[in-house]
This record gives C-alpha cells, sequence and structure tokens, in this order.
C-alpha cells in the first residue's frame, strides 16, 4: 500500500479507511490478530481484511456493513489525527495549482504540522520529484516521519527539524515552489529566495491575519519577487431539494378579459372567470446553500522569484 501507488489487496501493515457513511469514516493501520471496533460490530482484521480487495463490502460482528477504501490524499485529510490546525482541499487543490507542481518538481515546504498538505504535494510530484518538509517541533517531525514511512512515500520526502527561519530548508537553487505555513513567514522569505531554482520559482504563503500578509507582501518586494497577489478561498456547498411551485395562468386569464368584455373603467365589471381557477404546481431539482458554511480560513500569497 502507498499514497502513491495503488494496490488492489489489502495487505499486513496497510493504512486502510473504514467507510460507515459520508460523515463517519476512520483510518486504521491493518495488522494479524487485531480487531476494530465499530457501531456496527467488530472487525477481525486477519479474517475480514488481509487479503480482501480494496472497496470490498465487510460485514461486521452485529450484521451492519462496512466499506474498506484504499487511503488517499484527500481521504487522510479527512481522517488524519490532528497535532496541528491543518489545511483542507479547498485551499491544498488551488495550491497545487498556483504553484504549477507536476509530477518531477522539487518542493520545499515548512512546517510539516500534521502532514495534510504534505501527502498531497507527495502524491503530485511523484515518482520522480521530491519534498523537503521542515518542521520546528522534534516531536511532530518525528511522527511525521513515522506516517510517511508507514505511507509508503518515505523515499519521496525528507524531513528536517529544524528552525527554518534562522536555518533555512538546508538545500540552495533546486526548489521549484516553496511554500510556507508559520507565523512569521516574512522571516523565510530570504531563505526560501535561496532554496528556489535561478529563476521562475513559485512561493505560497497561507496566514490566517490580514496584517502577516502585509508584512508578508513587502518582504516579497524587498527581496525582489514579482506577480505579488493575495487569494482567499471559501467553499459555499449547497443542498439538492425538490420544490414545488404554483404554475401562473397568465395567458388564459388574458382571453377569459377580452371574451368577456373586460371593462377596465367600470371596478365592478373587475372580476375574471380565469381568476377562481385552482392553479397546478409543478416539481423541480433546487439547489439551496446551506444555512451555514465554512468562513475565513486563511489567506494565500503567492510570488514569483524574478
Amino acid at each position: 500500500m502507498s499514497f502513491v501507488e495503488y494496490g488492489d489487496t489489502i495487505k499486513d501493515g496497510d493504512t486502510a479507511i473504514v467507510f460507515l457513511g459520508h460523515e463517519s469514516m476512520f483510518p486504521v493501520k491493518v495488522q494479524h490478530g487485531t480487531v476494530t471496533q465499530t457501531k456496527y460490530g467488530v472487525i477481525r482484521h486477519s479474517t475480514d481484511l488481509i487479503g480482501k480487495k480494496y472497496g470490498s463490502k465487510v460485514t461486521c460482528s452485529k450484521g451492519g456493513w462496512v466499506f474498506i477504501l484504499h487511503p488517499t490524499p484527500e481521504l487522510w485529510t479527512m481522517n488524519l489525527p490532528h497535532r496541528t490546525q491543518i489545511l483542507y482541499s479547498t485551499d491544498i487543490s488551488i495550491i497545487t495549482m498556483m504553484l504549477e507542481l507536476k509530477p518531477g518538481s522539487i518542493v520545499c515546504e515548512s512546517g510539516t504540522g500534521s502532514g495534510s498538505l504534505s501527502h498531497a504535494l507527495i502524491r503530485t510530484v511523484a515518482p520522480t520529484g521530491h519534498l523537503y518538509t521542515v518542521e520546528f517541533h522534534q516531536q511532530r517531525a518525528e511522527k511525521a516521519k513515522e506516517e510517511f514511512r508507514e505511507h509508503g512515500v518515505e523515499h519521496l520526502v525528507t524531513v528536517t527539524n529544524q528552525d527554518v527561519c534562522k536555518n533555512g530548508f538546508g538545500v540552495s537553487d533546486i526548489a521549484d515552489a516553496v511554500f510556507l505555513d508559520i507565523p512569521s513567514p516574512w522571516e523565510a522569505i530570504g531563505h526560501a529566495k535561496s532554496a528556489l531554482k535561478a529563476e521562475g520559482g513559485r512561493i505560497c504563503s497561507f496566514s490566517p491575519c490580514i496584517e502577516q500578509v502585509q508584512r508578508t507582501c513587502l518582504a516579497l518586494e524587498e527581496y525582489g519577487f514579482t506577480e505579488i497577489n493575495t487569494l482567499e478561498i471559501l467553499l459555499r456547498v449547497y443542498n439538492v431539494r425538490t420544490v414545488s411551485l404554483q404554475i401562473p395562468d397568465l395567458g388564459k386569464a388574458a382571453e377569459d378579459n377580452s371574451s368577456t368584455g373586460f371593462d377596465s373603467s367600470n371596478p365592478s365589471k373587475q372580476g375574471s372567470p380565469g381568476a377562481n381557477l385552482q392553479q397546478g404546481t409543478v416539481q423541480f431539482k433546487s439547489g439551496v446553500p446551506l444555512r451555514e458554511m465554512v468562513g475565513h480560513t486563511g489567506y494565500l500569497t503567492f510570488a514569483t522569484k524574478s
């Protein structure tokens, strides 16, 4: 099993996603002799998982059933253990596009955090690219290394435990893109410029506060970056509902008015037989936005090394 290479069958040591429903799923590490409890009953790894195909429908001990899914960066983002605040697919999608990432790209990232964006970056640059990710917190860096190893992507990523604002990324003049998700990104702009390739490299900084954006933009200008722009991505979800509306009978009412000698100057004659007819209804599908939506997460500032 690997997050960048699809495997057909579930093997001992794999990370799999137990899917109970669209709003209920969780990751599990498959191991011989282990059981997993769900609201539908027990899943026995040795008999219910190992050797089965990904996507299989597994019956639990209470008679209920679940699906076992192959892990992807998108599913991992929805189910990973949170060590920090994470980026979600809405922001991740625009980051990978605006940084112009592709298989073979070299990317530098700080900080690693819970690894949500890291997995998406690795899948994008595989199989010949590489991710250099820097995490200030030692325990988070060690946990990230462990997860990358378990997920079969350790050959595509290098995790470094250091302060990127003081020590940089540990590489020079090779990166196609740099991503910063740290409290003071303006302090790391110089190191980011050193890590980027000679010309045309892209940088992205994620910051929740506009004051951070302002200082980062000033630093980008100071170091000669061009095409500086800031985006905010908001996701608006719609529910599809069946709506019933009355059918207006405008044409028939007009015909009745003319045939009965309707006189607009006489208020007593302003009744129309068609106006009293019971109107029908029609049903159709309509998109209705949710009453509540996920609001501001952060600002994404992009720039190009000139």
